[in-house]
């Protein structure tokens, strides 16, 4: 599955956890921090579902 993401969309995105950066894992059709938290955000239906209860946390 490739998510349907614009690139100016990705870029002022920010976790809303730890406001780090966000990159598109296509396979997983999920956001994922690459600052300190590492958590996950499901993309559904091509939207972004930016909510920390939402949010899968990175395996210890």
């Amino acid at each position: 599955m490739t998510l349907k993401l614009d690139s100016w969309l990705l870029e002022i995105l920010a976790c809303p956890n730890c406001g780090g950066d966000l990159r598109a894992d296509d396979e997983a059709a999920e956001l994922v921090c690459t600052g300190s938290c590492g958590y996950a955000y499901p993309v559904r239906d091509d939207i972004p579902v930016l909510l920390v209860d939402e949010a899968r946390t990175p395996a210890p």
